[in-house]
């Protein structure tokens, strides 16, 4: 079952297009990629698909119903969560206050604090510490966590290691497995190349807001996708 659809977007930052004619499908289980060096214009794509920014023309379908003109809040209730760029988590909310957060437009489903709290088994321990005290990795754990408690059908995780250290985020990709077993799935930002090579069911390479390549990690060449990420041209063209 296809949870995610998204046909042909434009999306424009005033006069200039951002995004050209982007497609993918996300199916229920599925985990998709999003790869691009700064300034592909993958965060806006994901913004976009949250409803945060809106799209110029195509189409955004989710679970089959179009959502294209519905705004952020809505797209909650339909089953659309971000993780955005730096976590922005409450910096004056305790790490479960956080959690709450999420769960303001709750949907019917699997994920509340207990749930969160088996999944990321450090968290119980400090629940009343901070937020402002979490190392960057705990910080994006528990903005994936207040994600989750909105019960999303498609988590959307914006830059998901920036800054991180190789072993938290080796921890947290570990959690993808739980969360789709669930039902759910997910479309996340990665620079590293081969993480996402690593522990994605596919990967969409964007240069300058087009795509460049898309496919299944073990059907890409790798000279291909270093090509499709830098803009390098071949022969030519």
């Amino acid at each position: 079952m296809t949870l995610l659809r998204i046909d042909a977007i434009d999306v424009h930052h005033g006069l200039l297009r951002a995004i050209t004619g982007f497609s993918v499908a996300v199916d229920e289980g599925e985990v998709v990629s999003v790869i691009g060096a700064n300034g592909a214009g993958k965060s806006t794509l994901m913004r976009a698909v949250a409803g945060s920014i809106p799209v110029s023309s195509g189409r955004v379908e989710v679970n089959g119903d179009d959502v294209t003109r519905l705004r952020a809040h809505q797209r909650i209730a339909r089953g659309v969560a971000l993780v955005p760029e730096g976590r922005k988590l409450f910096p004056s909310l305790t790490l479960e206050e956080n959690l709450l957060t999420g769960a303001y437009r709750r949907r019917p489903g699997p994920w509340d604090l207990d749930t969160v709290y088996d999944m990321f088994g450090w968290m119980p321990d400090r629940r009343n510490q901070n937020s402002r005290l979490l190392s960057g990795g705990e910080q994006q754990a528990v903005a994936i966590g207040r994600a989750l408690m909105s019960n999303p059908d498609i988590l959307l995780i914006d830059e998901l290691s920036l800054g991180l250290a190789p072993i938290v985020v080796k921890q947290i990709y570990a959690s993808f497995q739980q969360i789709v077993v669930n039902g759910c799935a997910i479309l996340f930002v990665e620079q590293d190349v081969s993480q996402a090579l690593a522990i994605a069911d596919e990967v969409v390479c964007l240069l300058e807001g087009r795509t460049m390549l898309a496919g299944r990690p073990a059907d890409l060449d790798p000279s291909d996708v270093e090509s499709a990420y830098f803009g390098a041209t071949t022969g030519g063209h």
